[in-house]
């Protein structure tokens, strides 16, 4: 049987703008992750497992017609929900059970497990106890509120530094608008982006030329209201962070 790589993702309405649910199902070749200065929470395969914050593109492996489930939490929220700084899991895949206690894991693995095998009967796949399809990133989505409403409040600047740097606002001056130094800005980041605020300005502005990109806008333009100096300038950056040409992440 041939199987076609078939992804979906969609707004979390618990976790609000903090995370995104998505669902993969494996075709017959890896599938390209590109840095997006997230952190994702992934069940597939009967395992939990951590997708750190990535400096350049990931080819993730599964057998044809393997599925995943996961969060992608918001650059900065991904410490608030696993308890750990973000530069310990930069450029890794680590099992959930060596961040949290094994029993949890475990419990969490069956009650995943038995979401994902019972068939849901609503509209959207979900039966009333909350089984089917979406029954599984839902449960996901509990558990990662439960830990955010445990965690110390959010740091008001890690979302000031996100918003400035997608505005392509410089390193220095969102360091002045947060009140931080650099250096001390560079530290903040580490913790809660996995690296420092140079490296998190080239991954957002990465993401946004690919967005661009997506809906038809001509290679040149897309350098131009990104903030790349030209277009090869552009198609450097693709390359040094997504391994590929822009064009073939299109495809």
């Amino acid at each position: 049987m041939l199987y076609q790589e078939l992804y979906q993702e969609w707004g979390s309405r618990p976790l609000g703008g903090r995370a995104v649910v998505w669902s993969r199902t494996a075709g017959a070749g890896p599938h390209r992750v590109v840095p997006d200065g997230c952190t994702d929470l992934i069940w597939g395969a009967e395992e939990l497992f951590v997708a750190g914050p990535d400096t350049r593109a990931h080819l993730a492996q599964g057998s044809p017609g393997a599925r995943w489930v996961g969060l992608r939490f918001a650059p900065g929220t991904g410490p608030d929900v696993l308890g750990v700084p973000a530069y310990e899991l930069r450029d890794q895949r680590v099992p959930l059970a060596a961040l949290w206690p094994d029993a949890e894991v475990r419990r969490l693995t069956e009650r995943l497990a038995e979401a994902a095998d019972r068939g849901g009967t609503g509209p959207d796949g979900v039966g009333p106890d909350g089984t089917g399809p979406r029954g599984a990133s839902r449960l996901l989505e509990a558990v990662a509120l439960d830990r955010l409403h445990r965690a110390e409040p959010p740091d008001p600047a890690v979302g000031a530094v996100v918003a400035g740097l997608s505005g392509g606002r410089s390193v220095a001056e969102v360091a002045a608008a947060v009140g931080l130094g650099e250096r001390q800005l560079h530290r903040r980041s580490l913790a809660a982006f996995g690296y420092g605020p140079k490296t998190l300005a080239r991954v957002l502005r990465l993401n946004r030329a690919l967005d661009a990109a997506r809906v038809g806008t001509a290679f040149a333009e897309v350098a131009a209201v990104t903030g790349y100096a030209d277009q090869a300038h552009l198609a450097r950056e693709v390359r040094a962070l997504a391994g590929v040409p822009l064009g073939r992440l299109l495809t």
